[in-house]
């Protein structure tokens, strides 16, 4: 069950692989998940020292969190992910010039799992092409919708 869809990422890059990662996460922010408080359009995934984080996911904090423990909404979260999938990820993305973006935070068994993607930026041309393809099929849509009436 999908909580959230990352769709500026499928606007900005060319996705060509997913893996699915769990995440590090306190108390405080699977609640504020659970009730929808999250954002990730402007996050990112980095590899430092071999392991994968996430970077500028926001979680806003519930009303009813803690008022003794200071929450962070933007603190850098740790991505889990098995040893040699972390390791082809980093071959393609120090090589290749790759880029890893988040596109889906959904649950898996009551667990919160982040869909991440390797992805190659967009130029604007591309962009451009993508949108006129977008706007020919609902052009089709509408003929064909049209005509059967």
């Amino acid at each position: 069950m999908s909580i959230t869809v990352n769709k500026k990422a499928f606007h900005d890059y060319f996705v060509e692989e997913k893996y699915e990662a769990g995440m590090v996460l306190e108390g405080w922010e699977v609640k504020a998940i659970r009730a929808g408080r999250m954002n990730i359009k402007e996050s990112y995934v980095i590899i430092r020292h071999g392991e994968l984080f996430l970077i500028g996911m926001h979680i806003s904090p519930l009303s009813t969190a803690s008022t003794h423990n200071h929450h962070d909404p933007v603190r850098t979260r740790k991505l889990l992910l098995h040893a040699r999938e972390i390791g082809k990820l980093i071959g393609k993305v120090e090589r290749a010039g790759y880029a890893l973006v988040p596109l889906d935070l959904h649950f898996v068994r009551g667990r919160i799992k982040l869909e991440i993607g390797l992805a190659k930026g967009k130029k604007q041309y591309d962009k451009r092409a993508d949108q006129q393809e977008k706007e020919g099929k609902r052009e089709a849509q509408r003929a064909m919708k049209e005509k059967l009436r």
